[in-house]
């Protein structure tokens, strides 16, 4: 018993050496990595980069980071990554998904991956404070009431508004009374698209047919001209035969 405790009290007291050799041994492999990775980004850093146009003209959205030296091949610009990009909080009102005669379905402004930010939904009103939903995903559905409704969507990210987006829900009497007016804009846009087609296919036809008058024209009246032509010909020859039958002499009698 007393030889096993007195081999243990001697690893006990080897181990802490031999692991500070351990640590010694990898630290030199580590820093020549690190040196090794540092190059690397220095050459990244001195390259020419360039950012492209953001997707997006409010909210938050993408661009692209090109090359535009280094690129394989004979290309002049080449991508090498993307980035995020901002334009004005406020995007105005937006158009819905899908909508039906009973639900409309709408959506915020965001990027991948969705859970990333905090969408906050809203009900504006005139004269009173906006009164927020309970509903906090990106696509909510809201049914059509009897007044036309305004919702906004907020996307936030770490307390900041990013993106704002506003949608008008239509009630059912607007609705019931906007589709028979689109229904009349619908078939008086018809009506003159047919009426256009009628006026250019009558056009048509008129210069046509005044054509085809044009070319009967001129190939009866290169008729006239050539029989007129003919004719004085036949004249001028007959006139020529006569004048030589006169200039020759009279032929004496045996």
């Amino acid at each position: 018993m007393a030889g096993r405790a007195c081999g243990e009290a001697l690893l006990l007291l080897l181990l802490p050496p031999l692991l500070t050799a351990l640590l010694d041994a990898e630290l030199p492999g580590s820093g020549d990595e690190s040196e090794r990775a540092e190059p690397d980004l220095n050459a990244l850093e001195s390259t020419a980069l360039e950012f492209g146009e953001c997707t997006v003209t409010c909210g938050i959205g993408i661009q692209e980071i090109l090359l535009t030296s280094g690129c394989p091949g004979d290309e002049a610009k080449c991508i090498v990554g993307v980035k995020e990009c901002h334009g004005p909080v406020d995007c105005g009102w937006g158009r819905p998904i899908s909508e039906n005669s009973s639900s409309v379905m709408m959506t915020c402004i965001y990027i991948s991956p969705e859970n990333r930010f905090k969408y906050v939904w809203k009900i504006l009103t005139s004269d009173k404070p906006a009164s927020i939903l309970p509903n906090d995903s990106a696509v909510v559905v809201v049914h059509r009431d009897t007044r036309s409704v305004t919702y906004q969507c907020e996307t936030q990210e770490n307390g900041s508004i990013i993106a704002s987006v506003k949608y008008t829900v239509n009630a059912t009497t607007e609705l019931k009374t906007k589709q028979p007016m689109r229904k009349e804009r619908g078939q008086s846009r018809r009506r003159r698209a047919d009426g256009i087609l009628i006026f250019c296919v009558i056009t048509a036809v008129i210069m046509t047919i005044g054509v085809i008058f044009v070319v009967i024209f001129i190939i009866l009246r290169w008729a006239v001209v050539k029989t007129d032509l003919e004719s004085t010909n036949g004249q001028d020859d007959k006139k020529l035969t006569n004048q030589s039958s006169l200039r020759q002499p009279p032929r004496s009698a045996p």
